[in-house]
């Protein structure tokens, strides 16, 4: 009896010893993925932009190296919650706006902002083509003093060199508030790439931006 007891608490010995060593090698793991997870993340920026319709605007981003992800929707009003069909009116303040997410190791600010100033043109006041209201207007929305910085210095090089032989008009606002539009208009143009407005407004500039680009271009999977 005595011997059976012996064998018995040597075996929960060393099952106590082996399941020890399991939740050591867990918990080293999930601190590792923890520690990489919020590495990853400190490398992450967000800018939101405003250049005419945001299904051109988001189209061009997703195709950038380095963006992580381009989601279509509002800024610049103050109303809560405003649906597609409130900013449409343009009396709500808020223009159709993307928010850029982007991995700071593979692009940066100045790329995202160059991108912005070449598929859009920043001279049209309210407009973009045959877009009109407040709603489509050229607009950066910062949201600190390094990025207001940026937008000011490139857009004062371009005025300086008169990149476009018209004064800029795009607005620099405070980011507030971000509200993400309705699902239907994510990845608008991946999903209807057969519509008139697809391929009549946002093909052309994804070709100018892809022949601008072409060195900076997601590789294709």
């Amino acid at each position: 009896m005595k011997s059976t007891h012996k064998l018995l608490n040597l075996k929960f010995k060393v099952m106590s010893k082996k399941l020890l060593i399991l939740l050591f090698l867990a918990s080293s793991a999930t601190f590792g993925q923890t520690s990489m997870m919020k590495k990853a993340n400190e490398n992450l920026e967000t800018i939101t932009l405003a250049g005419g319709c945001y299904w051109c605007v988001e189209a061009v981003y997703e195709q950038l190296d380095g963006v992580v992800s381009a989601v279509s929707g509002f800024a610049g009003g103050k109303m809560a919650n405003p649906s597609y069909d409130e900013v449409s009116t343009g009396a709500t303040g808020y223009a159709e706006s993307v928010q850029v997410t982007y991995d700071k190791t593979k692009t940066n600010l100045d790329e995202i902002f160059k991108v912005f100033f070449t598929v859009h043109d920043p001279t049209t006041l309210n407009r973009q083509g045959a877009d009109v209201g407040t709603q489509y207007r050229s607009a950066i929305f910062y949201k600190n003093e390094t990025q207001k910085k940026a937008a000011q210095s490139i857009i004062a090089a371009l005025t300086k060199a008169n990149a476009y032989g018209k004064p800029i008009v795009t607005t620099l606002e405070p980011l507030t508030k971000f509200y993400k539009a309705e699902d239907y208009h994510q990845d608008y143009y991946r999903n209807n790439k057969d519509q008139p407005y697809c391929q009549m407004v946002i093909q052309p500039k994804m070709e100018k931006f892809e022949k601008v680009f072409k060195d900076r271009l997601k590789k294709k999977k």
